[in-house]
């Protein structure tokens, strides 16, 4: 026979319970801490730098006329700016289709001790009014169609 009555069995498990559920979640927070990849515009860069272990997301605009490509033929570096600062990027990999002067980027990598973000990835980003070059020459009707075949 046991010392304790039904009811105090319940709230032993409940506890037990929610201390498990807890320690799951410390787990998952603490197994998630280093894959956290922060966003930062080139402002919010400028005044407070990440880590450079810290791997985070720089997102902004390429600034015209700063796309260079180094003597490897491979590296690319070039300037991402959101208006007020700007921050040095360098990119070694191939090019986003999309990815050119004047457009949106979202780099992925570390900051450098010399201030260059090192981008590991690059996603360019496209305005609202982007259309694909195989629906820019179909009438309305045409890319609907093609658009509804594709979808199933």
């Amino acid at each position: 026979m046991s010392a304790l009555k039904p009811k105090h069995q319940r709230l032993v498990l409940v506890v037990v319970a929610l201390i498990a559920l807890i320690a799951a979640g410390l787990l998952a927070a603490y197994a998630l801490r280093n894959q956290a990849s922060y966003f930062y515009v080139p402002t919010q860069m400028a005044a407070n730098p990440p880590d450079p272990t810290q791997a985070v997301r720089l997102g902004g605009m390429v600034q015209a006329g700063t796309l260079k490509t180094m003597s490897d033929g491979i590296t690319v570096a070039f300037i991402v700016g959101d208006g007020e600062a700007q921050v040095p990027v360098r990119f070694a990999g191939i090019l986003p289709d999309l990815f050119v002067e004047g457009s949106g980027v979202v780099a992925e990598g570390k900051l450098g001790a010399d201030g260059t973000f090192v981008a590991d990835n690059l996603l360019a980003k496209h305005d609202e009014n982007y259309v694909p070059r195989e629906l820019e020459e179909m009438t309305a009707a045409q890319a609907k169609r093609t658009v509804s075949e594709t979808a199933q």
